[in-house]
């Protein structure tokens, strides 16, 4: 759109590059060309814009193949304008004095023309094509066809529109055609998916399989050596068994000679001693039998007083000291006598 302001009454539009700008000043063109920049009175001017860019239309429409099947064509024409002038005495390009809008919508008839020619050749092409050909290799021959009928179309040069590319997007069916359509792929993905899953799971199982066998091998194996290692104990065990018999029957003869040798000499020195001691009872008993009885009665008198308790006190009653004196007195008249 132009940019168009207001100065003393007057009116200055400025255009861009991409727009052609018509001036009409009482039925006479005044100035042509794209990027304008002019004075001009609103009363007396009739502008029209044209733009001259490359312009992308994008439309979706409903077609039926030859087995009667809906489907839905998304495509894309690219346009421009290339002859301006044809294109302005052709649509209502006009363009209002004091706001630069269009009074019309010439690109809304643009879209409807592209639309429908493209969308009558796209259907000529379905409705002879089955709908899993036109899946499959739909989309370059309808995009083929539709290029070929807008080349071919009289009213686009006529109008001065040149069409510079034609892209189909996608060629889809109705929502339950297509979930029905991927049902075999899906089926066959899974298929492959619990192929896979059952492969792996067996390749676990003989993993699982090849170590509990190494982990049984390993197990027969720590058995053997355990049992290897149980007879060495016993071996050992034995050995140190006898080795110990052998050291404690060393050391119980070694015992039993010295306690025999000890008992020997102590009985040799009971022998002497008791020969010793025989010889000095002899000798004694020689002795007292040289002496009178007087002397050996007094031995034995002083030999028992030796062996007496001692006496500190002696504590006599009235009639043990009379009868005691009574002999005493009885016995000095003898001793005196």
């Amino acid at each position: 759109m132009a940019d168009i302001t207001r100065r003393f009454g007057r009116r200055h539009l400025r255009s861009a590059p991409t727009a052609h700008i018509r001036h009409h000043r009482r039925g006479r063109l005044v100035q042509a060309g794209p990027g304008l920049s002019f004075w001009y009175r609103s009363l007396s001017a009739a502008l029209s814009e044209v733009p001259v860019d490359d312009r992308e239309l994008a439309m979706a429409f409903h077609a039926r193949t030859a087995d009667f099947q809906d489907v839905t064509v998304q495509a894309t024409v690219t346009y421009r304008i290339s002859d301006p002038a044809v294109a302005a005495a052709r649509l209502d390009f006009s363009v209002d004095p004091d706001t630069g809008v269009w009074r019309g919508a010439p690109l809304e008839q643009i879209a409807t023309l592209l639309t429908e020619t493209a969308q009558q050749h796209a259907l000529d092409v379905l409705a002879r094509t089955p709908l899993a050909t036109a899946l499959v290799d739909g989309v370059a021959s309808v995009r083929e066809r539709v290029a070929t009928g807008l080349a071919d179309e009289p009213r686009l040069p006529a109008t001065g529109i040149d069409v510079v590319a034609v892209r189909v997007v996608a060629i889809r069916p109705e929502a339950e055609v297509e979930r029905a359509l991927r049902t075999p792929a899906r089926e066959q993905i899974q298929q492959e998916a619990d192929r896979s899953v059952y492969e792996r799971r067996a390749v676990a199982v003989e993993r699982e399989r090849t170590i509990a066998e190494n982990e049984l091998a390993s197990k027969i194996e720590l058995a053997r050596r355990e049992e290897q290692l149980v007879d060495q104990r016993g071996t050992n065990a034995r050995r140190e068994a006898e080795e110990k018999s052998a050291a404690d029957g060393v050391r119980t003869a070694a015992e039993a000679d010295r306690t025999v040798r000890l008992a020997r000499a102590e009985a040799e020195a009971a022998r002497e001693v008791g020969a010793a001691r025989a010889e000095a009872q002899a000798a004694w008993l020689r002795a007292h039998a040289e002496v009178d009885p007087g002397t050996l009665h007094a031995l034995a008198a002083t030999r028992l007083a030796e062996n007496l308790p001692r006496i500190d006190s002696l504590t006599l009653s009235p009639d043990v000291l009379t009868g005691l004196l009574a002999k005493l007195g009885r016995a000095e008249p003898e001793d005196r006598a």
